[in-house]
């Protein structure tokens, strides 16, 4: 039977997105996927869902991006559609679920169906999938654009919708359209109710190196207050809507507000507080009720309708991820609003007519905002993403139609991660391990901790600490076994949901009859989820103490854990050095671990081994214990030959040759066999500083051997170990071709100094007194001829008189002018005219005819 329609006048009778109806019923018509987009407050959420599912006999999925939204919009539907929630209309949530097998329309959050079709890829009894909000680029949401084009390549049948208030929609209908067309796009505009703009910059910075400051906190609640108090006195119906970043802000503005007056009633909304708060705010209030002041996160910027808001007041802060590739971490930071999201906020004043918006900063710092937030896929950890998208059979997202591709670097970071949990092979498949994680909702390592550690200190503990880690919940002084304590208790306000959330996790799980552990298995749960983050003190101060992790990264922490020897680290974030003791990051989470509990979890990071290096010319070994990057023990010993070789190489590798003590003669035997290889090249050795260490075995062999043993560089003869190098039968010429000394006419042997192996174009020099060189017409050459000599001409007391290769030039020329200045100050010296007569008889072949 087929089932009843719905009634879509009634549902819409006061919906401005009623009017699109018909176009939106022709672009499905004609196309399988469909971009929908429409202002803020106008019914498209209401409106779409019904619309589509009375056009067929099969379910309507629609996703949220988070769970209240998932569950307001369930509950409104079914008020408008006269139906009892969870039988027409329902909603499925993580932890919370009502639906039945007729429900026609069901809402959920992404991250619900992601995983729903790791075990139903072909969406079975599923007409037609429509994800809403995709303006916020949600990772979840884009991951299911990818996913659901391929399953629509194998299902002709099933309809693809994607609804925002603000989107590239050209770019959307692309990627979701298929090769030949992009898929039609229904575009609703509606005149906007006024919307008055107004400034109110805070006397006071926002942020500080610790946060978003108490005086910025004061500022906003003070303008809320005051601001509320003028508007009831001309509209008593009218609702006030505060935008604060985080919870901690939430709770800190609406406690303020409370405290400045009693004329209102102040409420919280926020992912952590209890379903039905949430629900009460949404419902609005009723005649009578005290006017209302709502003190909200980002979660009412788009995915909610706050009925009766006529005013704005927006800090222009949002808590948006981050992530440090450097130290591996990715964490929530606060920051200026991007211009989109602050146009977002603003139009929850004009849903039901005009408003107006207060923003807590000057004209000039909201422009220099971002226009709009960063992909959420650009900027997060894609642990999960890729261990979802393994098992779906698309490694790193390959082959799939996706808006942006997954970061490489992000994307190789999260690979080395699922790698080391054994959730993928070496293709990037996912392993029958990798798919029973990604069954379980939560990031793969917690996942891994759950699993693993229900079987260390039973499932019960297990669960409540991936509960705890898993839920962002405020944890006091970084201490998670106290907060555990206190969650227990029931006295804090996210104990409900994480009760709930560990009885969801508990059933996850094998029993494990026997096991059980107490607050010492915390920091095992935590070790087993992050064990590079295995963290070792290093250092105390009265303000606190900084960690070494096994990863390498330093990080403080305050309070009790300060005193803590070994920790293990749930959750580390970047923050400025003054707060952090120079170490750029703050642990925010952490339990004790005791070392016996340390090897359970991390035994793959723990190494025994010696290592040997080469410090002031001699091997010192030490056998080293460690974790990672932490050292926990180290025994000075003898380091064997092949360990001596390894540690004098990768000092040469490290330092160059200058680790050595060269001699005179070994310096200069290096330069003269240098510029036989720079003029002759092969078979001639190359001597340079990168040809020598790169061939340390053919030619110091004999003597890293000697260094290994304990002998001190400074006793190494480098003269003979060159030697080595010289090939045969080139050598027998090698004294021929760049002689040690240079015999000049007087009959003297100067040294040449041949130049430097790493100089390319300098030549070999020969410093000799000009008179000792009369006689010499030619300048000679060495190399076969190849290379001149550059001769330094010196005065008989030494000093440089001239420079010259080419003597026959400089006798013709320049000595003239030498001759004339310094005849006279060298008067018992020879300076005659022609440089060729003083000289003697067996020289005098090598003077020019004339």
């Amino acid at each position: 039977m087929t089932p009843a329609a719905f009634d879509l006048d009634a549902i819409g009778a006061d919906l401005s997105f009623a009017a699109a109806l018909d176009e939106l019923s022709a672009a499905l018509d004609e196309s399988g996927s469909v971009v929908v987009t429409a202002p803020p407050g106008t019914g498209k959420t209401t409106l779409v869902p019904p619309l589509i599912a009375s056009r067929g006999a099969g379910r309507v999925i629609v996703t949220q991006p988070r769970r209240v939204a998932a569950r307001a919009a369930a509950r409104r539907l079914a008020h408008l559609d006269g139906s009892p929630l969870g039988t027409r209309v329902g909603f499925t949530v993580r932890g919370e679920r009502s639906t039945r097998p007729e429900t026609r329309v069901e809402f959920v959050t992404a991250g619900v169906l992601l995983r729903r079709m790791l075990d139903d890829p072909g969406l079975v009894g599923v007409d037609a999938v429509i994800l809403d909000e995709v303006h916020e680029r949600a990772l979840e949401t884009d991951l299911l654009i990818g996913l659901l084009s391929e399953v629509r390549e194998l299902r002709d049948d099933l309809v693809l919708v994607t609804m925002s208030a603000t989107v590239d929609a050209a770019r959307l209908a692309a990627v979701i359209g298929t090769d030949d067309r992009p898929a039609p796009i229904v575009d609703h505009a509606v005149p906007a109710f006024p919307l008055t703009e107004r400034w109110a910059p805070s006397p006071v910075p926002r942020l500080d190196e610790r946060g978003v400051t108490w005086g910025f906190l004061d500022h906003v609640a003070g303008i809320a207050t005051a601001a509320a108090a003028e508007l009831v006195r001309h509209d008593t119906a009218a609702d006030v809507l505060v935008f604060a970043p985080g919870v901690r802000e939430v709770s800190e503005i609406a406690g303020r507000i409370r405290a400045a007056s009693s004329a209102f009633d102040v409420r919280e909304l926020h992912g952590r507080i209890p379903p039905p708060e949430q629900d009460a705010v949404i419902r609005g209030r009723t005649a009578g009720d005290l006017p209302r002041i709502i003190v909200t996160t980002s979660l009412a910027e788009s995915s909610l309708t706050v009925p009766g808001v006529r005013l704005v007041v927006d800090s222009c802060l949002s808590r948006q991820p981050q992530r440090d590739a450097a130290r591996g971490m990715t964490g929530l930071v606060t920051t200026a609003a991007s211009r989109s999201s602050c146009v977002q906020r603003a139009g929850r004043a004009t849903r039901q007519g005009p408003g107006t918006v207060i923003r807590c900063v000057d004209q000039s710092t909201y422009a220099a905002a971002p226009a709009r937030p960063a992909p959420e896929i650009a900027v997060v950890d894609l642990a999960d993403a890729a261990l979802l998208l393994a098992c779906w059979g698309a490694p790193g997202g390959a082959g799939l139609r996706m808006i942006d591709p997954l970061p490489a670097e992000n994307l190789a970071d999260a690979t080395a991660v699922l790698r080391g949990l054994g959730a993928i092979d070496d293709r990037g498949r996912a392993t029958p391990e990798g798919r029973a994680l990604a069954r379980i909702p939560t990031d793969p390592r917690l996942a891994r901790a759950l699993r693993d550690g229900s079987r260390m200190v039973g499932n019960r503990l297990a669960a409540e600490v991936v509960a705890l880690l898993g839920g962002d919940l405020r944890i006091a002084d970084a201490d998670t076994a106290r907060a555990l304590v206190t969650l227990r208790g029931g006295r804090a306000p996210d104990a409900r949901r994480w009760r709930d959330d560990v009885r969801r996790l508990e059933r996850m799980v094998a029993p494990t009859p026997g096991v059980d552990s107490d607050l010492d298995g915390v920091g095992l749960v935590i070790a087993l989820a992050f064990p590079e983050r295995i963290a070792h003190r290093v250092e105390r101060t009265a303000e606190g103490a900084t960690f070494l992790l096994a990863s390498g990264t330093r990080a403080a922490v305050r309070g009790p854990l300060a005193a803590v020897e070994w920790l293990a680290v749930a959750d580390v974030a970047r923050a400025p050095s003054r707060t952090t003791a120079g170490s750029g990051a703050m642990i925010r989470s952490a339990a004790l671990l005791t070392e016996d509990r340390m090897e359970q979890a991390a035994s793959h990071l723990m190494t025994d081994r010696v290592e040997a290096q080469f410090v002031g010319g001699r091997v010192q070994a030490r056998r080293e214990r460690r974790i990672g990057a932490i050292l926990r023990t180290a025994v000075p010993v003898r380091a064997s030959i092949q360990e001596g070789r390894d540690a004098v190489r990768r000092a040469l590798h490290r330092d160059g040759l200058g680790v050595f003590t060269w001699s005179d003669g070994a310096r200069a035997l290096r330069r003269r066999m240098s510029l036989l290889r720079r003029e002759l090249g092969a078979p001639w050795p190359d001597v340079s500083d990168a040809g020598l260490v790169g061939a340390l075995d053919e030619w110091l062999a004999p003597e890293l051997d000697a260094l290994a043993s304990g002998s001190p560089a400074g006793r190494l003869e480098l003269t003979s170990a060159l030697r080595r190098l010289l090939p045969w039968p080139e050598a027998t010429r090698f004294d021929e071709l760049v002689p040690e000394r240079l015999e000049v006419p007087s009959g003297s042997r100067i040294r040449i100094a041949y130049p430097d192996p790493d100089d390319e174009t300098a030549r070999p020099v020969v410093a000799v007194k000009l008179q000792e060189c009369f006689g010499w017409a030619d300048t000679p050459r060495l190399v076969d001829g190849r290379v001149p000599v550059l001769f330094h001409l010196l005065s008989p007391a030494g000093r440089p008189l001239a420079v010259t290769d080419d003597l026959a030039s400089f006798w013709s020329g320049p000595y003239g002018q030498v001759r004339a200045e310094m005849r006279g100050r060298y008067p018992r010296h020879p300076w005659p005219e022609d440089p060729w007569a003083a000289v003697p008889t067996k020289h005098t072949k090598n003077r020019p005819a004339r």
